[in-house]
């Protein structure tokens, strides 16, 4: 059976895909296809659980402009489907005056993205009104800042997906897309499928599915472990919703924080090393393909020479539990390391990167005919992932006018 439209891939970016197709042309004939046996098992099912506001991301940017609507969107399924969420709020503290620079430019980006409630702390004591164990100079907050389960609305769109006919290829890995007469067809181990259209969000493999599929070599996805370390259970959590530091501009990574996620447990993380294999969710694995493509892309070189001084310390931080809670208490002295509970967790982020050392910090789709790539879907993709769908769905439409 051909197919009107296939989606590759069943993290929350894929199964949002397929829900706008499904909105838009009701009656197509739509499949969802992924290597896993279920939705959700890799980045979507392994991230922090944060609904972001917008705030980090450069005015005009796709992020800028997908993530404040995608977290509207996101609210109002959760509320629509039954799904625990919370507007918990999120603070930024600038620990010393030598942050207040990168704090302005904060609050600059964050006006003019309309991340909404947004507002300027100036001393402690307004700190302490929002976050009692919270310490800095100044902060910003964000009250629409959130918590959710997105596993939990992956199968609620997946549900959805069914009741509306859509087909779900589970266990199925696509190897390449080649032409074909109808559109393209998705060559898996035994067989193909076959549609006019085809949306590949392969996250963690997405540039070697382009790269095979005849789409360039560049940007290659680096794999990026976040890992996270839990606190013990309180009568009264550390923080009440989550406290951050103010990011290292040059990086697109928010460094570690306290974050309390929905179940109520309080997480510290995540750290951000490259690690040698794409689903190294544990210390142990390593794919040696996946070591290969890291070691012989260009790019690779050009990074460790610039950040070599971060990856020591997140190193340190990678061996050291000390370490990693001493850099949270920095902010939240309340933590502490007797509290941490022994459990860790982690998540592995799809980060591409140029050939020239370029650390692409937004979405990038490509197209080749009736064949479109998300070639990078880092956070906030999770929050914004209904807003990426339609501007996904706008863009094959688009080539199809033209």
């Amino acid at each position: 059976m051909n197919f009107d439209h296939l989606v590759i891939g069943a993290g929350i970016v894929g199964l949002a895909v397929a829900r706008e197709l499904t909105r838009r042309h009701p009656g197509a004939r739509i499949a969802v296809v992924d290597k896993e046996r279920d939705v959700a098992l890799h980045q979507t099912g392994h991230n922090s659980g944060v609904v972001h506001g917008g705030i980090y991301y450069e005015p005009g940017s796709l992020k800028a402009r997908l993530c404040v609507e995608g977290a509207r969107l996101m609210y109002d399924y959760a509320e629509e489907h039954g799904i625990a969420h919370e507007r918990c709020g999120k603070l930024i503290v600038a620990r010393d005056e030598t942050e207040l620079g990168r704090l302005d430019e904060l609050e600059r980006r964050g006006v003019a993205n309309g991340v909404p409630g947004l507002r300027r702390l100036r001393s402690q004591a307004e700190l302490a009104e929002i976050e009692p164990n919270a310490v800095g100079v100044q902060a910003l907050h964000a009250p629409n800042t959130g918590i959710i389960d997105y596993p939990a609305v992956c199968r609620a769109i997946r549900d959805e997906l069914l009741a509306a006919g859509v087909e779900l290829h589970l266990g199925v890995e696509i190897q390449r897309i080649e032409p074909d007469p109808a559109g393209a067809a998705a060559v898996h181990a035994e067989g193909r499928l076959v549609a006019a259209r085809v949306v590949s969000c392969a996250g963690l493999w997405s540039d070697r599915l382009a790269r095979r599929s005849g789409a360039p070599a560049d940007p290659r996805i680096v794999p990026f472990r976040g890992a996270y370390l839990r606190l013990r259970m309180r009568e009264q959590p550390v923080v009440r919703g989550m406290v951050y530091p103010v990011p290292d501009p040059e990086l697109p990574f928010l460094g570690v924080h306290v974050t309390r996620h929905i179940d109520g447990h309080v997480m510290l993380g995540p750290t951000a090393m490259v690690v040698p294999s794409r689903d190294g969710y544990r210390f142990r694995t390593i794919r040696p393909r996946d070591v290969w493509e890291t070691a012989t892309w260009p790019g690779s070189y050009a990074v460790a020479g610039r950040f070599w001084r971060t990856a020591l310390t997140e190193l340190r931080m990678a061996t050291s539990r000390r370490a990693f809670a001493r850099a949270c208490a920095e902010y939240v002295p309340a933590v502490r390391i007797e509290d941490l509970d022994g459990t860790f967790h982690a998540g592995v982020r799809a980060q591409a990167l140029s050939r020239a050392g370029k650390l692409v910090d937004d979405f990038v789709i490509s197209q080749i005919g009736p064949v479109s790539h998300v070639r990078n879907a880092p956070s906030p993709a999770a929050t914004s992932a209904f807003a990426l769908a339609r501007e996904l769905v706008d863009r094959v439409e688009a080539g199809d006018q033209g």
